[in-house]
């Protein structure tokens, strides 16, 4: 148990510190994790608490409070997401910041909720245009923060078109981050370019993806962001999920990394796709939702070295094959 809660904490959170208690809970790779369970006006609350160091971790906790109240803002009714409460630095440790949410209680033996499943809760994400941002007449592709996946900021500069964000502030970025952890790849960053410069705006570019439009999406959703909880201290058993690094961007960039770690069995596949139907041309999904699987495997190779190679030389070689020339 840690001595105290941090007035930062508490302030942000209107408690007392006599009526406070935060204890170590479950475990992240990035962060410290915590528990905190406090009384306020006679009710006992529950909350999540994240604490971290580091480069990143201002912005990692300030992109996932977006995040997440971005999820929640679609439909608050879904409770696909906790919502955050709080973040910002810590008083005591210079250096460290914290993030507050709503607990997740994956033990909790109340009743199923809204029913609703993941496909159905990920379909109203998936449906739902995107609100305008500041600056803008109408939604673009973007996100109002950065946002890290993993340890991996992320630039989510606002950008018209959906092919320019992705080759740009997706594959080149993360190309160079790849570069400033491992070292310069020549054959990597040749094909890197290569599927940028081409491939991706033979995919996914204006005027040949058709009824495109920017909606949120979680970022990283692999199995283990994912899971059966309550949400807080009211309602049933949920369908959640959690740790998110969201964007405003195609619905289908979701998809990739579902796909490369799998965990997403064939029951959900099929309700998710009646509801949210591939997007034309049909023929090429398969091919746009490895070239989103390509940014996950560049980022994994980012963050844990050279593993993760090979998938995205597989991936890439086989895109620039079928789609590689200047003529398409």
């Amino acid at each position: 148990m840690l001595p105290h809660v941090d007035a930062a904490i508490l302030e942000a959170l209107g408690l007392e510190a006599t009526s406070s208690k935060l204890v170590s809970h479950g475990g992240s790779g990035f962060s410290s994790t915590h528990k905190l369970v406090a009384t306020k006006d006679g009710q006992e609350l529950t909350f999540f608490v994240k604490t971290g160091t580091g480069p990143n971790a201002e912005v990692m906790f300030r992109g996932e409070h977006a995040s997440l109240n971005a999820l929640n803002a679609v439909d608050p009714s879904l409770r696909l997401a906790p919502r955050s409460h709080a973040h910002g630095a810590l008083r005591s440790s210079p250096g460290k910041f914290f993030l507050a949410t709503d607990f997740l209680d994956f033990n909790s033996s109340a009743s199923s909720g809204t029913g609703l499943s993941l496909a159905a809760k990920l379909a109203k994400l998936h449906t739902t245009p995107a609100p305008v941002p500041p600056g803008f007449s109408h939604p673009v592709y973007g996100f109002p923060v950065p946002t890290c996946c993993g340890a991996t900021k992320q630039d989510n500069t606002w950008t018209e078109s959906w092919a320019d964000f992705y080759a740009e502030h997706r594959l080149r970025a993360i190309l160079r981050e790849g570069a400033r952890q491992n070292g310069h790849d020549k054959e990597l960053a040749d094909a890197v370019e290569r599927v940028a410069a081409i491939v991706v705006p033979r995919l996914l570019g204006d005027g040949h993806l058709k009824d495109v439009f920017p909606v949120v999406v979680h970022g990283d959703l692999w199995s283990g962001n994912h899971g059966r909880a309550r949400l807080g201290a009211t309602g049933g058993v949920e369908e959640v999920v959690f740790d998110p690094s969201c964007v405003y961007g195609h619905s289908e960039y979701e998809l990739g990394i579902m796909r490369m770690f799998g965990g997403f069995g064939s029951a959900f596949w099929k309700e998710y796709e009646s509801l949210v139907p591939k997007a034309e041309p049909k023929e090429e999904w398969d091919d746009r939702i490895s070239l989103y699987e390509l940014h996950h495997h560049l980022n994994h190779y980012a963050l844990f070295g050279g593993g993760y190679r090979g998938g995205a030389m597989s991936i890439m070689r086989k895109l620039i094959s079928k789609y590689g020339s200047a003529s398409g």
